[in-house]
């Protein structure tokens, strides 16, 4: 059982930092429910 199991999570990734697909990715391992994932600029 992890920490996110059942979980629903929103990923907003940044683009010179980690993106979102990849925040993505690792949760989907864990159980975790993504609703929404997106890669913004923070300027």
């Amino acid at each position: 059982m992890s920490l996110f199991d059942g979980k629903k999570v929103i990923i907003i990734g940044d683009r010179d930092g980690i993106p979102g697909p990849a925040i993505e990715e690792c949760l989907k391992a864990t159980g975790a429910e993504v609703l929404f994932s997106a890669t913004e600029c923070f300027v």
